[in-house]
């Protein structure tokens, strides 16, 4: 009997127990660790296998059974699901999970105005809840301070992947403020708000690279600096090139955040996450982003996505995520990354750690941080045209 039916045969789930038990499970030796998330990721793929109609016949046309995935050696095998097919008007055919089941559409729009869609189910949403939250206190043990945070608050913004789980930081901080309203930001209202706080709290700054790119600059362009805290953080999400096509250079920008923020390097992390998946690597202060222990990454070759290549060598990123119930999480993103061929970490976990680098070439850029970055600019030339034709009347 291995570890998932132990658990299952005291009535205890296998996800949340890993889940629940991160921070031990980033000090297990790597191949234990390794163990115990195939087996999960195993369980999860022969429930989709059973129950979806759709997958299922995906799975026999490429002539995989659940005979043939029993844990982690075997996780390779299970069929991937395009990312693109998410966007397709007959998406609702991925779904394991009925309708009527459905908890909560998340979305993510890219340049095309095509969104993608992904469905959860109650229980989807739960592990998706629980996963989020414990990966933000392992990586960043907040539970006091303000957060500044660079984007719309849900209200406006409810169902964009982005916004939703970055406010999921709200609940650890003693307050926070949301300053991207009516698609609209002012970056002279951001150093007021740091201001006010100096001496009360600990501040902290959560948003996709762009904003806080904007406040750097216009902190740059007033001769202004700034000083936060010993252990503020600035948390980015979103990926760091602009609709525009220009890139944010990462070590240009983790230099200004010392410079004009006083944050420490050490403490301006970045995450990795699709809207299609539950997954959040997160950077340790060694600026790796580390794998939840529940979910694995297979980088595969950009010429044959069937074949998955080695550590070190850069490929698509593929996702296996054991928390969905709602779909199959086993995605084929247009990622390209690598994952670390040395699985132990400076910061003293072990795991897979994630190196990514950009699109694949010739994909449509897009996501919500470039999605809403094009509806800050369009919102805010409108706005400046207004004023134009005021003055001119």
């Amino acid at each position: 009997m291995n570890f998932v039916e132990n658990l299952n045969e005291l009535g205890l789930s296998p996800v949340n127990t890993l889940i629940g038990s991160a921070s031990e499970l980033y000090q297990l030796p790597y191949e234990i660790a390794c163990k115990f998330k195939g087996e999960v990721i195993a369980e999860n793929f022969k429930m989709h296998y059973k129950k979806n109609d759709f997958y299922r016949d995906a799975c026999e046309k490429k002539g995989v059974s659940p005979e043939e995935v029993n844990g982690f050696n075997d996780l390779h095998k299970i069929p991937l699901i395009p990312v693109g097919t998410f966007k397709q008007c007959d998406s609702h055919l991925l779904l394991t999970s009925k309708m009527n089941e459905i908890e909560f559409e998340m979305r993510s729009t890219g340049t095309s105005g095509i969104p993608s869609v992904s469905r959860r189910d109650f229980k989807t949403m739960d592990n998706a809840t629980d996963g989020i939250i414990k990966m933000y206190r392992e990586f960043f043990k907040i539970s006091r301070g303000m957060g500044l945070f660079l984007f719309p608050p849900t209200e406006e913004m409810p169902e964009m992947g982005m916004v939703k789980v970055l406010n999921v930081f709200a609940g650890l901080f003693d307050g926070s403020v949301n300053l991207v309203k009516k698609v609209s930001f002012n970056p002279q209202e951001a150093v007021e708000r740091l201001t006010s706080w100096e001496g009360m709290h600990t501040r902290h700054i959560v948003g996709p690279p762009f904003l806080i790119h904007r406040l750097l600059k216009y902190l740059m362009d007033n001769d202004l600096k700034l000083s936060l805290d010993n252990n503020s953080f600035i948390v980015t999400l979103g990926g760091w090139k602009r609709f525009t096509g220009q890139q944010i250079s990462r070590e240009e920008f983790n230099r200004r955040c010392e410079e004009f923020l006083g944050v420490k390097q050490e403490n301006v992390r970045d995450m990795y996450g699709l809207v299609e998946t539950n997954m959040l690597g997160i950077e340790c202060n060694h600026h790796k982003k580390h794998i939840p222990p529940w979910i694995h990454i297979s980088i595969r070759n950009p010429k044959n996505v069937l074949e998955e290549v080695k550590p070190g060598e850069r490929g698509v990123i593929a996702i296996y995520d054991a928390t969905s119930t709602s779909y199959p999480g086993f995605i084929l993103t247009e990622d390209v990354g690598y994952i670390y061929s040395d699985h132990h970490c400076s910061c003293g976990r072990t795991g897979q750690m994630l190196h990514y680098i950009s699109r694949l070439p010739g994909v449509e850029v897009g996501c919500c941080a470039i999605n809403l970055e094009k509806y800050i600019e369009e919102n805010e030339q409108r706005i400046a045209e207004k004023a134009g034709e005021m003055e001119h009347v």
